[in-house]
């Protein structure tokens, strides 16, 4: 277990931008993804908005016509994203042990644009006349599977499902992966894409989306007083991790050191946090606790900050418990606020925000933050980005089923 593993690669496919720079472009300006739905008509449901991936094009990565027919579009971001991310670390496939690469990509909830169209077929043709791909398109490990087939990467490949955690679950399991010695290099992350009629219509019964439908813009709004739901989203947040000792050998250029991952279960409620935000402030502890870091060593926080009532005010608590008097002085923002709610996804897209943070020295603000909620009340980094030193941060996802994960990502030093 002491092995080092540091990040090398990045890729994204977000509401804000379907590279790395744009995506980071768009955090430091505070530039919103959100929109008007364009996938379905949308006009009978109280949540007419989302935060959609836009200008996608599949033959980019090198997907053919027929791999896009046996592929939903979470897999495909997932290979996207994959691509950007091996390229960027400068991985030479062709020189490396594939037996030795892996891959642990998660997703809350697989294809339902899938299951709908094909459920139509059943209905309309019978069942003789459904898609031979229709469970392979669908489950949630086929996006793992996908990149692993794609890249000829014949290490440990798995997926974790556990709602809006699945993103930073994965890349926890994979850092242990690399921790333990069963893989040098691990791609990993989360992906989703759920912006379709039967996604929607499930939140929408919930009373969990916002329904701020006359100001998409500002309606993902985390720990603003006026915030009335999340914004479901779309999109892919991959990195490559490795061990330190493969990436010298191989002259990488280091991004980030991952330092810490922290998990734990709030055993309470399947959609509502535990009201003493117990278990979310357990996960940061245990990060602590793995990083061999102090609450005072961190400079920044990557909420799951959701914008719904709930989880806001909740997981400001669980901070608070966390990490003490520290709390009011650390900086935390929610990039939610930007690119809305990726479900499973948001972990990866959000680790990916965490080590540019570290990078650049920026950090993401909370935009839409007008009106202070006196249950919210720490520095939320509102509005305009923040040029500062970040040597430590911490990404969080708190998921459905009460599923916590805390991700540690530091600046790397020899």
């Amino acid at each position: 277990m002491s092995r080092r593993v540091v990040v090398t690669g990045l890729g994204i496919i977000s509401p804000v931008g379907n590279d790395v720079a744009t995506f980071w472009d768009s955090m430091k300006e505070g530039k919103g993804g959100v929109g008007p739905v364009t996938s379905f008509d949308s006009s009978q449901f109280d949540s007419r908005i989302a935060g959609e991936v836009k200008g996608f094009n599949p033959s980019f990565y090198g997907m053919t016509f027929k791999d896009t027919k046996r592929m939903d579009k979470f897999g495909q971001y997932a290979v996207a994203a994959s691509k950007q991310a091996i390229e960027g670390a400068g991985l030479d496939l062709e020189k490396e042990e594939r037996t030795r690469i892996g891959v642990v990509v998660g997703s809350g909830i697989g294809s339902l644009y899938t299951i709908e169209e094909e459920h139509k077929v059943l209905l309309n043709k019978g069942p003789g006349r459904m898609s031979p791909f229709l469970i392979p398109m669908l489950i949630v490990n086929e996006a793992a599977g996908q990149v692993g087939i794609v890249f000829g990467l014949k290490g440990p490949n798995s997926c974790v499902a556990t709602a809006c955690a699945s993103g930073s679950h994965s890349i926890g399991e994979a850092y242990r992966i690399l921790q333990y010695g069963d893989a040098d290099v691990m791609i990993t992350g989360g992906t989703e894409s759920c912006v379709v009629s039967t996604g929607v219509g499930g939140f929408c019964a919930l009373k969990a989306l916002s329904r701020r439908n006359d100001q998409p813009e500002k309606a993902s709004r985390p720990f603003d007083r006026e915030r009335d739901g999340f914004v479901i989203a779309e999109g892919c947040g991959i990195v490559v991790l490795e061990t330190l000792e493969h990436a010298q050998k191989r002259n990488a250029s280091i991004i980030a050191e991952m330092a810490g991952y922290g998990m734990s279960c709030d055993a309470y409620h399947i959609t509502a946090p535990d009201p003493d935000g117990d278990g979310a402030m357990r996960s940061m502890q245990k990060a602590l606790q793995d990083a061999r870091c102090n609450a005072e060593d961190i400079d920044y926080i990557n909420a799951h900050g959701t914008s719904t009532k709930l989880n806001d005010k909740i997981e400001t608590i669980s901070m608070k418990r966390a990490f003490g008097s520290h709390a009011k002085k650390v900086m935390i923002s929610s990039t939610k606020s930007m690119t809305g709610h990726l479900l499973g996804a948001a972990g990866g897209v959000e680790f990916v925000a965490c080590c540019l943070a570290v990078k650049d020295k920026v950090v993401p603000p909370t935009i839409n933050y007008e009106y202070p909620d006196p249950d919210c009340d720490l520095d939320y980094v509102p509005n305009t980005a923040r040029t500062h030193q970040v040597d430590v941060c911490m990404s969080n996802s708190l998921g459905f089923g009460g599923h916590n994960a805390s991700l540690i990502v530091k600046r790397f030093k020899l």
